[in-house]
């Protein structure tokens, strides 16, 4: 098998050939065909989350130590099964859901393994992961049948459209002439957007710095557009009854929070670092809910498949290159030069 390791945080990828794994048990040898490039990536890649004030969480504090093989948006075809694997067969096209939990814990046997306390089976993150022809899954269950949609696009579902719903669902519930604010209209905000939509919010305002992003954000469904670098954005928005942050950065939480009305909640998804100072009494004296979300639920990506599969979330744009190409995705990526979302394409990589 070929993958694309990090070898050392902050240098280009090296391509490594491996032992292609045999499947033990319940596992599932998959051939993959599509791996999603998400800003999470960049984060490992680089090999730190910046926690604001000086401070890093350094990703091989949770087990992701070089060499490591990125890629936790992972689609691709049955090649081999364990002795004890049911439910799917070899040839059979799946998305993979990656936010696999140790399967003993309480919190796994409720079904969210993506909140599990070790966290230590998730693909690309703390286990081999999507940048590579193969990559082997614990069990058929995390395997979803998303016939009927593009394959690249059903790569980007098992993180960045999963993402975006789950922070949904954290919303309260919201009126016909309520307005929901989503900061950061990249791929996780577009296709947030577009769930938005899906699930009946009609005054969807979309907030980013890059006016091409937002005419993108337009298209996606956005009822408004703010560009936050306007001296005036936070009078633009004030009053929202919730936010999504698909940023998460110092100056995109003061913005969502400053600019909700009394009751209103808002939802942190994105990663890109920082640390929020707040003064505590008005959260109290306004009522307002400032709530985290982390990837999403196996049954959470079930639905965002079955939301695809009636066509009421459409892909946002995607441009699949080939995986030679993951280190010039990267590269963009970081750079800020990709509108929607990179796939790459593992297909016609020979391993």
């Amino acid at each position: 098998m070929l993958s694309w390791d990090i070898v050392e945080h902050g240098k280009p990828l090296q391509k490594a050939m491996k032992d292609t794994p045999r499947p033990q048990g319940t596992e599932v040898l998959m051939r993959i065909t599509r791996s999603g490039v998400c800003h999470s990536d960049l984060h490992i890649w680089d090999g730190y989350f910046d926690l604001g004030g000086g401070k890093r969480f350094y990703v091989k504090e949770r087990g992701c130590v070089p060499p490591f093989t990125p890629g936790h948006e992972p689609f691709g075809v049955v090649e081999a099964l364990g002795p004890r694997a049911r439910g799917v067969k070899v040839g059979q096209k799946k998305l993979i859901y990656p936010w696999i939990g140790c399967g003993k814990c309480a919190i796994c046997k409720a079904g969210q393994d993506n909140y599990c306390v070790s966290g230590t089976r998730f693909l690309g993150v703390n286990r081999p992961g999507a940048y590579s022809t193969h990559v082997i899954v614990p069990d058929p269950k995390y395997l979803l049948d998303s016939s009927g949609i593009d394959d690249s696009f059903a790569a980007t579902l098992a993180c960045s459209a999963v993402t975006a719903y789950s922070a949904a669902n954290k919303l309260p519930k919201v009126g016909k002439n309520d307005s929901v604010a989503v900061l950061g209209c990249g791929g996780l905000g577009l296709i947030g957007i577009a769930i938005l939509k899906a699930r009946g919010a009609s005054n969807i305002i979309g907030c980013d710095i890059d006016d091409t992003k937002l005419a993108a954000a337009q298209k996606a469904g956005a009822k408004k557009t703010i560009n936050t670098r306007a001296p005036d954005a936070l009078q633009q928005m004030q009053g929202i009854a919730a936010a999504i942050d698909f940023v998460g950065s110092p100056a995109t939480a003061a913005l969502g929070i400053a600019a909700l009305r009394k009751g209103g909640r808002y939802v942190i998804c994105g990663l890109y670092g920082g640390e929020l100072v707040h003064p505590l009494p008005p959260i109290a004296q306004r009522a307002i809910g400032i709530v985290g979300s982390y990837v999403g639920s196996l049954q959470e990506l079930k639905e965002v498949v079955a939301l695809a599969k009636k066509r009421k979330i459409r892909p946002t744009p995607i441009e699949t290159r080939s995986a030679e190409e993951a280190n010039a995705a990267l590269e963009d990526l970081k750079a800020g030069r990709v509108l929607g979302r990179v796939v790459l394409d593992f297909e016609s990589v020979v391993g």
